[in-house]
C-alpha cells in the first residue's frame, strides 16, 4: 500500500483530480499538476481523436515549461481517462495517441480490457480502473490493472451505493497495490479520512467544476457553491448507469427528481454523448458539495486542501 514512485513526483497532497466529462479540460489539468495534485480529463472530451493530440501536447508543454521555471517544486504527473465501454469507437485511436505521449497514467472506465492494459505497461505507463463493488475490482486486477479506483457512495456522476468504509476494508482483505478513494471528499480531512481508511488518493471531482479553470457554465459553478448532500439525486435514468446529479438541473428540465423512472445500460451511449442531456443539461455532482462555499481557481482550492490535511494529521497526532 504505497503511491508508485512514478506518480510521488511533485506530489503536494495525495489526491487525484477526478476526469469529469465536459468539464475538464487542459487549463484545469494543468492548474491541478502545477498545484501538487494528479489533474485527469477523459479523452472524449475534446469531442474528436485528432484534438486528443493538441490537448496532450498543450499539457505537456505547459507542465515542462513549469518543471524548468520551478524545479524545486515541479508539477505532478497527469492522467487520462479511456471509457472502455463497447459505446466508445475512439477508444483504440485515443489509446494510441496516449501511446505516442507515453501518458504516465491511464484511468480506465466502464469495463476492464487487457488489451488497453498491455498497450499502456508497453510504454511504462500505469492503469487504474474504477469499480463499485468487490466483482468489478477483482476483475480489473486479474486483467492487469495496477491500481483500483474506488467510486463509493455519494461520488459525482456514476457512482456506487457501497459506504467507501466496506469498499476499501473489503479491497483491503486480497488487494495491496495502489487505491484511490471517491465518495463526496471535499475537505483536507476527508483526504486524510481516505489516508486513514486504506486509501493511497482521494479522488476529488465535484469541488473543481467550482473553479475559474473547469469548462462548466456559471449556472453550474453555482449549482455547486449553493448545493448541499440533500440536493443530489441518485438514479440511472439518464445514462442506464446509477449516478449522481444535481436536483436544479433536472427540475429545470421539467423533471420531476423524486419521480424518475428506471433504465438500464443499453441506454448508454457516449457516441452521441453531444447530443444527450446528461452532463450537459443534467449536472453530476457528489454529496460532498456542501463544503464548496466560492468559486475559486483551483490553485487556491488545492491551497485550502493542502491547509485542512496538515490541520487534520496535527489534531490527530496532538490527540494521540
Amino acid at each position: 500500500m504505497a503511491i508508485p514512485d512514478q506518480l510521488a513526483r511533485g506530489l503536494r497532497l495525495p489526491a487525484i483530480g477526478a476526469p469529469m466529462f465536459i468539464v475538464s479540460n487542459p487549463t484545469l489539468v494543468i492548474a491541478q499538476c502545477t498545484a501538487g495534485i494528479i489533474g485527469a480529463f477523459p479523452s472524449l472530451n475534446p469531442r474528436a481523436p485528432e484534438r486528443l493530440d493538441g490537448w496532450l501536447k498543450e499539457i505537456t508543454q505547459a507542465l515542462a515549461a513549469h518543471d524548468t521555471a520551478h524545479p524545486e517544486q515541479p508539477a505532478a504527473p497527469y492522467a487520462v481517462n479511456l471509457i472502455v465501454h463497447r459505446s466508445n469507437p475512439h477508444l483504440m485511436e485515443d489509446l494510441a495517441t496516449c501511446a505516442r505521449f507515453k501518458v504516465p497514467l491511464v484511468i480506465t472506465s466502464l469495463g476492464a480490457n487487457a488489451e488497453v492494459n498491455d498497450a499502456v505497461h508497453g510504454w511504462g505507463g500505469l492503469v487504474f480502473h474504477d469499480v463499485i463493488n468487490q466483482r468489478f475490482a477483482r476483475k480489473a486486477v486479474e486483467k492487469g490493472a495496477d491500481g483500483l479506483i474506488l467510486v463509493a457512495a455519494g461520488a459525482g456522476g456514476h457512482a456506487g451505493a457501497q459506504s467507501p468504509f466496506a469498499l476499501v476494508a473489503e479491497t483491503r482483505t486480497w488487494f495491496d497495490g495502489p487505491v484511490a478513494v471517491s465518495g463526496a471528499i471535499a475537505t483536507g480531512a476527508g483526504i486524510l479520512a481516505a489516508r486513514a481508511m486504506g486509501g493511497d488518493f482521494a479522488y476529488i471531482g465535484s469541488p473543481f467544476i467550482a473553479t475559474d479553470e473547469a469548462r462548466a457554465s456559471d449556472a453550474y459553478k453555482q449549482g455547486i457553491v449553493a448545493g448541499s448532500a440533500a440536493d443530489i439525486i441518485y438514479s440511472s435514468y439518464f445514462t442506464g448507469v446509477r449516478g449522481n446529479y444535481l436536483r436544479a438541473s433536472i427540475l429545470a428540465q421539467g423533471l420531476d427528481p423524486d419521480a424518475l423512472p428506471e433504465s438500464d445500460p443499453s441506454a448508454m451511449d457516449f457516441a452521441k454523448a453531444s447530443g444527450a442531456k446528461a452532463w450537459r443539461d443534467i449536472w453530476g455532482a457528489g454529496q460532498g458539495i456542501g463544503s464548496v462555499t466560492e468559486i475559486a481557481p483551483a490553485a487556491r482550492l488545492i491551497g485550502r486542501l493542502a491547509s485542512e490535511y496538515a490541520a487534520a494529521r496535527a489534531r490527530l497526532c496532538s490527540e494521540a
